[in-house]
């Protein structure tokens, strides 16, 4: 069983670095997608095949070596890591519906509005925010004492986790915990619900049918998207710490780990005429090439 969920794990990991990859380069080739959409596109795929590798490696030579121990500093290195690039998504999504609030309600003024540097601020805050912020969680955590066996039923290390590992009194982190997940988990949900409210108000006043629909396509990805993430985040840490869950975060965590990552370059690209067209543009390019 252990061997079986194994392979089918290291398939999941395989197929999401490669199809993380493949879009990245895509955007990168293809000058119809260098538009702040695939931009932000791009940096998403970095931020997800991240955090697969931060954390799935490692659990594949546990489950194949059946030894699931790991050094305390290499457990708070991968915490803090995991923990950061959640953040960095958080914020990262939260961009990108406000990206496309300004392409559809703000037309006239979107390339100015959303012009290069402007991608690349919104891009660097959520980058340098999504891994400072935890700097704080950890610093918080390390002070703490930590005493009797230091083992964590679970398959990757975790801020709560960890703060189950300490003997002292922990409300206060909890707090700062609470207090951290509001400020990068529920501020860009704010504005991704707003940004949404504002495009579904000026979709329906559209009096174009293809004009809906089309905008509607555009966003239904990225609320997927959205779904998920905050949906497997919420239920891992946005909730009560009363009793032994493990068993409900192990199914959680793979979900938001393994699962998750895996659909998103499809939820992105499947319906996406842009990409098809990149995609046939180097197949057509490699054609001509190998005549050539």
């Amino acid at each position: 069983m252990r061997t079986a969920l194994s392979v089918i794990f290291l398939i999941a990991y395989l197929v999401t670095m490669v199809s993380n990859f493949v879009i990245i380069m895509l955007v990168h080739l293809d000058s119809r997608l260098h538009t702040p959409m695939y931009f932000f596109l791009s940096n998403f795929s970095s931020l997800e095949m991240c955090l697969v590798s931060s954390i799935v490696p490692q659990m594949l030579a546990h489950m194949l070596a059946g030894d699931g121990r790991l050094a305390f500093n290499r457990c708070v290195t991968q915490m803090y890591f995991t923990c950061s690039l959640g953040c960095t998504e958080g914020l990262l999504l939260g961009a990108m519906a406000y990206d496309r609030y300004v392409a559809i309600c703000c037309p006239l003024v979107y390339v100015v509005v959303m012009s290069k540097r402007r991608c690349l601020m919104l891009a660097a805050i959520s980058w340098i925010c999504g891994f400072l912020l935890p700097v704080f969680f950890t610093h918080c955590l390390l002070n703490l004492p930590f005493c009797g066996h230091n083992n964590i039923n679970h398959f990757f290390c975790n801020l709560h986790m960890l703060s189950g590992l300490v003997c002292g009194d922990i409300h206060q982190l909890e707090a700062i915990i609470f207090v951290g997940g509001v400020v990068v988990l529920l501020v860009p949900l704010c504005v991704i619900l707003t940004s949404y409210g504002l495009i579904i108000i000026a979709v329906v006043r559209m009096s174009s049918g293809a004009g809906q629909s089309k905008a509607f396509s555009t966003c239904a990805s990225h609320l997927a998207v959205v779904t998920m993430f905050y949906g497997s985040v919420m239920a891992l840490y946005m909730r009560p710490r009363s009793g032994k869950d493990s068993s409900h975060d192990k199914h959680v965590s793979i979900f938001y780990v393994v699962i998750t990552p895996l659909l998103n370059p499809f939820i992105y690209t499947l319906r996406n005429k842009d990409v098809h067209a990149a995609v046939a543009k180097v197949f057509r390019k490699g054609g001509a090439g190998h005549k050539d």
